[in-house]
């Protein structure tokens, strides 16, 4: 990839574009409009990053692609970031800006031709995968807008074709563009309505009707509390901002069968690989521990990745085991995931399809990057009681929300990009997720059926590539289903069937522990609580 001093200089456009006809295939816009790049989103555009969101959905039906273009012109192509352009503004001492463009679809709505000979040897599932990894080799074109859609009418288990959507993370954040890309569908049942995305509980308010003396008591001790969990949080950024400083200095994750060959390796290519289990069986648990549906799948990654890590430490050697007692895991295995924590204030879905129907231009303020990094470590060792693992998950992660670690790391990033410019910034970026092992997400998604531009998902799997960590895992809710992607370095995990097998398992032996103890009670409690 190029780095951007090197992208096309091209000068700004002052006057609309005039055209006789506007048609679907190459939708003219006025394009009157530019705006600098964030430095966040030229952090993402250097070459030590690069990195790019992908959504791979699985539809119930073929993919027709006229009725896709149609979609788009009245949703997607009226957020202005897609329809810019980057450029180089040379006159103005290289600064680099959206400007607004034409837009070709026949550029950005791709149809490959399908190999029927390679397909005859592979299923039809890892076809997709093939072409999916072969598409992480490739970078979007800068003389285009960055992005694109890949559709593949090819059959599988669970769909009859595959729409692949590709941006590049300078566009926005990933939660930001799933968010976009889920306003652009619409409910099955009825086509007017959007997705319903569950939203945190609101807690319980205070029953006005009481003596004013238990309100003043329960007012105080309200009070009190506040302060507490106020001085708690300070005492645990410092902690944080301490451990933060030391990775980027010299504090790395121990080197493991998952990590240690990925360190050396300047390749970004990743074979992105998925798994489906069921989203039931998470609530289940989530409800019977008092837990949130994030603490589940925290728990199930780090008794997956304990379970694989304990055979890959087998091989070669003697086998010890996989007990608590005997194993092949050492101890004091430091292994951590970069949380990339969204701080701007975003709308939601309602919002965001609002604008697009509107073609509003001057509501976009809570689009782009404006996001701070936690490090959440993860305990690799194996528990002969399956909800040790979940348990300490939730321990983990509510130590970690009561912290403004993700706060002061955008803030150090913003002074280093001021003192030092972009570059020092997208290498620190690149210092600290080199130094960790994984990227986490959990993403909510729909409760019902939807379809993405007239087609009905069966599911859908997000993920990134680019970033320099061995791992990226992303959970995904739809419906009852939870999907788990992961975005790997085959060097460091070349079976990454088997990792997948080993979050399954530990799923299954999870929810079996709660049942057979009685754990599970009459609730039937379907939403989710905060992940």
């Amino acid at each position: 990839m190029e780095s951007s001093t090197e992208l096309k200089c091209r000068k700004p456009f002052l006057k609309p574009i005039e055209t006789k006809r506007k048609t679907i295939e190459e939708l003219e816009m006025d394009v009157e409009e530019e705006e600098p790049l964030s430095p966040t989103a030229k952090m993402f555009l250097d070459p030590i990053l690069n990195i790019h969101v992908m959504a791979i959905m699985f539809c119930k039906t073929r993919i027709s692609p006229q009725p896709t273009k149609d979609k788009l012109v009245h949703t997607l192509l009226k957020h202005p970031r897609f329809t810019s352009v980057l450029v180089v503004d040379e006159e103005n001492g290289g600064e680099m800006k959206w400007v607004q463009t034409k837009v070709d679809l026949n550029q950005h709505i791709i149809i490959p031709e399908v190999d029927e000979s390679k397909l005859e040897l592979l299923s039809p599932e890892k076809y997709i995968e093939d072409y999916v990894h072969n598409l992480t080799k490739t970078n979007l074109d800068k003389s285009k807008p960055l992005w694109e859609f890949h559709l593949l009418n090819i059959k599988t288990r669970d769909a009859e074709g595959v729409s692949i959507f590709r941006a590049h993370h300078s566009l926005g954040d990933g939660t930001s563009l799933i968010s976009l890309l889920l306003a652009c569908t619409r409910q099955t049942a009825d086509e007017l309505k959007l997705p319903t995305i569950p939203t945190k509980k609101r807690r319980p308010t205070y029953d006005s009707g009481k003596s004013e003396v238990e309100g003043g008591l329960l007012g105080l001790w309200g009070y009190v509390l506040a302060v507490w969990i106020f001085i708690k949080m300070i005492g645990n950024t410092i902690v944080d901002i301490f451990m933060f400083i030391a990775t980027l200095v010299f504090l790395k994750d121990t080197e493991t069968p998952i990590n240690s060959l990925a360190a050396d390796s300047k390749s970004k290519i990743r074979r992105i690989v998925h798994r489906t289990i069921s989203l039931d069986d998470m609530k289940l648990v989530k409800n019977a521990l008092n837990m949130t549906v994030n603490d589940v799948a925290l728990g199930i990654t780090q008794a997956g990745l304990s379970k694989y890590l304990n055979r890959r430490y087998a091989v070669g050697k003697e086998d010890k085991g996989d007990t608590e007692e005997n194993n092949n895991l050492p101890l004091g295995i430091r292994l951590r995931s970069c949380l990339m924590i969204n701080l701007r204030s975003k709308p939601g879905i309602q919002d965001l399809a609002d604008m697009m129907e509107k073609g509003s231009k001057g509501k976009w303020g809570g689009w782009g990057n404006w996001f701070g990094c936690a490090l959440l470590p993860f305990k690799i060792a194996l528990h002969d009681d399956p909800l040790d693992y979940v348990k300490e998950a939730k321990a983990t992660i509510d130590r970690k929300k009561n912290s403004f670690e993700a706060l002061y790391t955008l803030v150090m990033a913003e002074l280093l990009s001021k003192i030092f410019g972009i570059k020092a910034v997208s290498a620190m970026t690149q210092r600290v997720f080199s130094s960790a092992t994984i990227c986490f997400t959990n993403l909510v998604g729909p409760q019902e059926e939807i379809e993405f531009c007239g087609h009905p998902l069966a599911y859908f799997a997000p993920t990134s590539y680019g970033q320099p960590n061995a791992l990226t895992i992303n959970f995904q809710s739809y419906i009852n289903k939870m999907t788990i992607v992961l975005s790997l370095d085959e060097s460091a995990i070349p079976d990454p069937q088997q990792l997948l097998d080993d979050f399954e398992d530990s799923m299954k032996l999870i929810k079996d522990a709660v049942i057979e103890r009685g754990l599970v009670n009459n609730r039937n409690d379907q939403e989710m609580k905060d992940i």
